[in-house]
């Protein structure tokens, strides 16, 4: 790799809560802008920043579609739970995918996602690690925003076919509003985000999905299916779920930078090639390349972010002797990172980081518009 400079994409608090969560004087509030069959209703905020868990409520309102709700500490597990086994668990409000324990041919079940627990800063549990969103939106007229917050949206579906949990966030301005679904099916974890802009001016989307991969080692995990696709040696992509060996420095930006540069040629009213530039978007630490190989061994560290590459891959573990298959929804990017095989045997380090991504080219929705985008985990070990 060119540089070990770590791509900050890490969501952007917000100085008050968003004006979907209307406070309201009793344990519950609404969303007025939206019409719910069920006259939709969720948890309350003790305070602009911390949500108040009421677990009984939503195993209440929303049981019989195969989802039980634990509270720990300041957030709620919400998982789901098929019929043949394979079970799923998705956090809020910060919306981290946890867990994807995949049912298997001999009919036991394989965590797919690679997930640590370390101490943070007030001596709580922070997870990282698992499936997440990092996603920036910035328009030339205001800071850029990132949904960092969740709210439980709604519960769908049944055990036997498929369990969806939906979260939403907007920012403060009532602007931007992005809903995230999360669906489990007996052989497959997928996710989903539709995000709406409701202002009368463009808005700028970047960033990616990030899934941690359990793996027995790098060096015996490849990925196939990937000959012949373009791709860019960047930096490690960085969120707050992230996990980056500390080979790794972390210094400024590049992803911020790029967002900002974009924003700023908006400004100027002279955006027609950013979106057609990669150079006008990212640095150029790199020239494009081809993928020569269509078994790709993961033992090399490893930061690329695929421009021209089949929306279905596979991840090969000969170690665990299992495979999953990759897919990807609206995204034309495709983020692949390996730390490394200098690292213990199915230890902290022992994964692969993929995901669909906007990083090179950042997409623009247009004013009143809706843009949707997701990735897939199939399980084919059934």
């Amino acid at each position: 790799m060119a540089s070990t400079t770590l791509l900050n994409i890490s969501p952007l608090s917000s100085a008050s809560p968003t004006k979907h969560l209307n406070l309201l004087s009793s344990s519950l509030i609404t969303y007025p802008h939206h019409v719910h069959k069920r006259g939709f209703t969720i948890l309350a905020l003790a305070s602009s920043s911390t949500p108040l868990i009421n677990v009984d409520y939503l195993e209440r309102e929303f049981c019989g579609h195969g989802v039980t709700f634990t509270g720990i500490g300041d957030n709620c597990v919400a998982k789901m739970q098929m019929s043949n086994g394979s079970t799923a668990s998705v956090m809020f409000p910060n919306g981290l995918i946890t867990s994807y324990k995949a049912h298997m041919w001999h009919g036991g079940n394989l965590e797919v996602l690679h997930t640590t627990v370390n101490k943070g800063e007030d001596d709580s549990a922070h997870i990282q690690g698992g499936v997440s969103l990092g996603l920036k939106c910035g328009s030339p007229d205001d800071v850029p925003w990132s949904p960092s917050t969740w709210a439980l949206h709604d519960v769908r579906g049944s055990p036997d076919e498929s369990i969806e949990v939906e979260l939403i966030s907007g920012d403060s301005e009532s602007t931007v509003e992005v809903k995230y679904t999360v669906t489990l099916q007996p052989d497959q974890l997928s996710s989903q985000i539709l995000i709406s802009n409701l202002k009368a001016s463009p808005i700028c989307l970047m960033g990616s999905f990030m899934s941690h991969l359990t793996v027995s080692t790098p060096d015996a995990t490849y990925a196939v299916g990937l000959e012949g696709s373009n791709y860019f040696n960047k930096l490690p992509l960085e969120s707050e779920f992230s996990i980056i060996p500390p080979s790794f420095a972390q210094t400024e930006s590049w992803g911020q930078r790029a967002l900002q540069g974009l924003l700023s040629k908006w400004d100027r009213k002279d955006h027609k090639n950013t979106t057609e530039s990669k150079g006008e978007v990212g640095e150029q630490e790199e020239m494009e390349e081809e993928e020569r190989d269509n078994y790709k061994q993961l033992t090399e560290k490893t930061s690329r972010i695929y421009t021209s590459t089949p929306r279905i891959f596979t991840i090969i573990d000969r170690g665990k002797r299992n495979s999953l298959v990759v897919g990807r929804e609206g995204f034309d990017e495709q983020y692949i990172f390996s730390p490394g095989s200098n690292h213990e045997w199915y230890g902290k380090y022992a994964y692969v980081c993929t995901g669909p991504s906007a990083m090179l080219k950042p997409i623009t929705l247009n004013p009143r518009g809706v843009w949707r985008g997701g990735q897939y985990l199939h399980n084919p070990n059934l």
